[in-house]
């Protein structure tokens, strides 16, 4: 039996249908299979953009960070953007329309991502099978030749080209919206 969203108690590693979510090597399986070049690299465990940035030096692409968002009404958002940007909320839910945004919660982020904090990224939406997550790429990453994103695991980092990570997500059924984040910047 699926799972409600709103269960309380431990959180499992279950997606909403019950199902186990994918692994690192299961993704990058997908991107292969739809031609998209990738290098994976191993590291300790990152949960901040902070420690990546202390950890990482000097790497080629841009390093995306990933919020997961919800509404009053349950609607989701996966909301992309580069690393060091920091988003006004309150303007983000004007321009999607989305009213009032705030976080999901752990438990919401791992039934319909597949993914715990500190491991969110664009390429958990293999999950999301209902299609219930609405994804949002910040136009600032189009500015770069690579991104460099979580293959659903914090000690990996995969790069690949921006324009390709944007066909995975229409070949995953979830074609971005892209907009610009930048006047939705906090103090920049």
């Amino acid at each position: 039996m699926a799972r409600s969203d709103s269960e309380a108690g431990p959180i499992e590693d279950r997606l909403v249908d019950g199902s186990e979510p994918l692994g690192s090597l299961d993704v990058l399986a997908r991107l292969d299979a739809l031609g998209i070049d990738h290098e994976t690299v191993c590291h300790p465990q990152l949960h901040t953009v902070e420690e990546a940035r202390r950890l990482r030096g000097p790497v080629v692409g841009a390093h995306v960070k990933n919020l997961f968002l919800r509404n009053k009404r349950g609607t989701m958002w996966l909301v992309c953007v580069i690393a060091d940007r920091r988003i006004d909320l309150r303007a983000l839910g004007d321009v999607l329309g989305s009213g009032r945004l705030t976080f999901g919660s752990e438990q919401r982020l791992m039934h319909r991502l597949g993914v715990r904090p500190g491991c969110v990224t664009p390429l958990a939406v293999v999950h999301d099978r209902e299609h219930a997550v609405h994804v949002v790429l910040d136009e600032a990453l189009f500015a770069h030749r690579f991104v460099n994103v979580h293959p659903l695991v914090n000690d990996k980092t995969t790069r690949l080209r921006t324009e390709d990570l944007a066909r995975f997500l229409e070949a995953e059924d979830h074609a971005p919206r892209v907009v610009d984040l930048g006047a939705l910047s906090e103090g920049q």
